[in-house]
């Protein structure tokens, strides 16, 4: 509909796995040349995984056109086949056996051992040819184990110096703890190449958008505002799949208001019109749980304050067990020395981000140096996590002296620890890796003294609870 409005030769966001729109970005073009390095040096056994929609097949299509004449290859895209008819199809990809031969019924009664055979004398014929053959097997996480292990059987297809089939298993990010399993491990063991696709960054998605309307012919004629690019990120979680979805929707809204630039307001009527709140806050929760550990540094006030420089995760001290954390909280309070500025870095207009007073108990979730630039996305990141979970955000500044200022980022106030609990262990169970810690709110502010820090340990050192 839009297409011949905006000039497009074709849809620049279809869902469809073409090879020509693959962007070969950080994440999928490393991947692209990792596979051809594999294939080139014939390393034998290949594992691909990524999320769901992070574009996996389209990576196998476009590298099966950029396979050369002297590389047989067989792409199997259904991954719920019987050992026997895994074997039929990769036979027939080669070229060995017709389909026309398989649907007539003429290969019904050909044993498994006997097409293991074929195949092997198949594999063995392209050694003087100074030919190769590859096996590709998308969405391999639904293979069942008997085709696995058939699958394993095939990778001993060898002679004394290299392998015969180079097999390339593509599925989502469970695949790897599959083949971890006890019963996998011994085709784990001959994995030599393990890759993970990553979501694309806020930069990425930028230049993935623009490259997808070069492509589709119509770049000069409609543009995505910074702004609209931000949205397009932030719902999608800089799932490719995703992305094409919403931007899909979007020159569909720009075409009915006859626009030439898609705007932030455009974006968000495509991602309601989709019902994308629930991805986006998943996606998030995705990009939390890939984040690094942080790394602490020593606080006069509170004792130890932990940051990342990643976006999220970065957590306080532990500054009782939670067995001590009532009787902390019936502490007088005391004015905080150094002065406290608790505007946030990105208010909102009527969104109050300052703890309540009333408030005995909260969950410190996030410490950010203040100082530092990268610090207000930082803050903005873990914020519209938290939010999307459902938790409401407080922010608080704390003066630590040599250590300079940070803002703490809390989630809920609590006036007892049952609904704190509650939603701490909440939080753990989201993203295991989270240092968040149910604190009393003089100690989340800075308006109690904290204890003074035992020596640092090991274990303290490197981030981890005591």
């Amino acid at each position: 509909m839009y297409e011949r409005y905006y000039g497009f030769a074709e849809k620049p966001f279809s869902l469809t796995p073409d090879p020509k729109f693959l962007y070969r970005g950080q994440s999928h073009g490393n991947a692209f040349d990792l596979l051809q390095y594999a294939i080139r040096r014939r390393e034998g056994f290949i594992v691909v995984t990524g999320d769901i929609g992070t574009g996996k097949t389209t990576l196998c299509r476009a590298l099966l056109e950029q396979i050369d004449r002297n590389t047989f290859t067989a792409l199997v895209l259904n991954p719920f086949l019987t050992e026997e008819d895994l074997l039929k199809r990769i036979l027939q990809d080669f070229g060995v056996i017709s389909r026309e031969e398989i649907k007539a019924g003429r290969l019904a009664r050909v044993s498994k051992q006997e097409l293991v055979d074929t195949l092997y004398d198949f594999l063995l014929g392209l050694i003087p040819l100074k030919a190769s053959a590859v096996l590709i097997i998308d969405e391999a996480q639904n293979l069942p184990l008997p085709v696995l292990e058939q699958i394993r059987i095939l990778s001993n297809l060898e002679t004394d110096k290299e392998k015969l089939l180079q097999i390339i298993l593509v599925g989502q990010l469970e695949l790897q703890s599959q083949l971890r399993s006890p019963n996998l491990r011994q085709l784990d063991q001959r994995v030599s190449i393990r890759y993970e696709l990553k979501p694309l960054d806020r930069e990425a998605v930028a230049a993935y958008v623009a490259h997808r309307l070069a492509i589709a012919g119509g770049a000069a004629s409609v543009s995505f505002t910074a702004d609209a690019l931000t949205r397009v990120h932030r719902l999608s979680g800089g799932i490719p799949r995703l992305i094409n979805l919403i931007c899909d929707r979007a020159l569909l809204a720009g075409f009915s208001a006859h626009a030439t630039q898609i705007t932030p307001e455009m974006i968000m009527r495509a991602a309601e019109s989709l019902d994308l709140p629930a991805p986006a806050a998943a996606s998030a929760l995705a990009r939390l749980t890939r984040l690094k550990r942080p790394a602490p540094v020593a606080a006069a006030l509170a004792g130890m304050m932990v940051s990342s420089a990643l976006a999220v995760g970065a957590t306080a001290y532990v500054y009782q067990r939670f067995a001590g954390v009532a009787q902390a909280a019936s502490m007088p309070a005391r004015a905080e020395t150094p002065a406290r500025d608790v505007t946030p870095p990105h208010a909102q207009p009527g969104v109050d981000r300052t703890l309540p007073a009333d408030a005995a108990l909260t969950i410190l979730v996030g410490s950010y140096p203040i100082a530092e630039s990268s610090s207000a996305g930082d803050v903005r990141a873990l914020t519209d996590w938290l939010e999307a979970a459902g938790f409401r955000v407080f922010y608080a500044d704390v003066n630590l002296g040599s250590q300079g200022r940070w803002r703490r980022v809390l989630a809920g106030a609590y006036a007892d620890s049952t609904q704190a609990l509650g939603d701490a262990a909440r939080l753990k169970t989201a993203v295991p890796s989270s240092d968040a810690r149910i604190v009393t709110s003089g100690f989340a502010t800075g308006t109690i003294p904290a204890p003074s820090p035992e020596p640092e340990t090991g274990a303290q050192r490197s981030g981890l609870e005591p």
